[in-house]
């Protein structure tokens, strides 16, 4: 893979998705000690940056693989998304969701008109149930991540980010930060910012409750036995296969950080720009908090994922 395949896949989404923007919060820069540039996911369809990915996955299927549908495996986001891109595309979906997913989650993925297939909260027991959908429906099988096209997809928010920047007369960012779990979002933005801007740094954030991309990228071998621990329920996945070399390959860092940080960056995102995110969009915000000297008076830019929350189980 390389730029271009996002350029691509910008060109092929674009009338599909949010031109999400880009904020900026005083309060916020004040509080971490840098220039903090926004680019709000959290206001993309379906309330997650996924729904690049489903869309670029979804819009390539030949007539004859779309007729019979998509299906796939998911804690929320991009089931929902891709519910999202097969009803744009006029096409059934299926998605398996663990039976303790997020019930706003669920509501998403039903509200776009998929069938949700509830299995156990396993990831053996989520293949294998969507496994036996994909045999009885014929549907084409959508991965969250592990995907070059969901992986072109997610990687045009960094793009869109860079095309904002350059039409407000703003310099680029010292760093971009992305959180990671199967590694869509991370990857796409790194191989993007690699290709147009190689002077930005750019640094996956992860809870150290599921650490796995931190601990490969320092090792150079995918971690695949993880047991992930983290309110950040959108990160609890290992990186996916296609994703950890171009994560290894593009990526400058990762960095980990703890849950009362992830708490503590999600109230002050929520408190001084009244932007709800999630859990796993405090990630990169929760590493700026744990490593103030690294980013001190610095440009950085961070993606903020998603914004689909429990309203009735805040952690503040």
């Amino acid at each position: 893979m390389n730029g271009q395949h996002i350029i691509d896949a910008y060109a092929r989404i674009q009338h599909q998705i949010h031109t999400t923007p880009v904020m900026h919060s005083r309060l916020l820069n004040e509080r971490l000690g840098c220039e903090v540039i926004l680019k709000c996911e959290n206001l993309q369809k379906v309330g997650a940056f996924k729904a690049r990915g489903a869309a670029n996955a979804v819009l390539q299927l030949t007539e004859a693989e779309a007729s019979k549908g998509v299906a796939t495996h998911s804690s929320g986001n991009h089931g929902a998304a891709l519910a999202f891109a097969a009803r744009e595309r006029g096409i059934p979906c299926w998605v398996v969701m663990p039976a303790n997913a997020p019930q706003v989650k669920k509501d998403a993925v039903a509200a776009y008109g998929a069938q949700i297939i509830e299995c156990e909260p396993t990831l053996a027991a989520r293949e294998s149930t969507l496994e036996k959908t994909v045999q009885a429906t014929g549907a084409q099988f959508i991965p969250p991540y592990d995907d070059e096209r969901i992986i072109a997809g997610q990687g045009t928010a960094a793009l869109e980010l860079y095309q904002q920047l350059a039409e407000q007369g703003q310099p680029l960012p010292e760093f971009i930060l992305a959180p990671v779990g199967g590694g869509g979002l991370l990857a796409g933005t790194a191989l993007y910012s690699k290709s147009v801007a190689p002077g930005v740094t750019v640094i996956g954030t992860e809870p150290k409750g599921a650490d796995d991309c931190a601990r490969g990228f320092n090792s150079k071998q995918r971690v695949t036995d993880a047991k992930p621990n983290t309110i950040a329920d959108g990160l609890r996945t290992l990186v996916g296969e296609a994703n950890f070399p171009i994560i290894c390959d593009y990526v400058d860092e990762v960095l980990t950080v703890s849950e009362a940080a992830i708490v503590e960056a999600m109230t002050l995102v929520w408190t001084r720009t009244k932007l709800i995110i999630e859990p796993s969009s405090a990630v990169p915000i929760a590493a700026i908090l744990e490593n103030p000297a690294r980013f001190a008076g610095r440009r950085v830019a961070v993606i903020l994922s998603g914004g689909n929350v429990e309203l009735g189980q805040l952690p503040f």
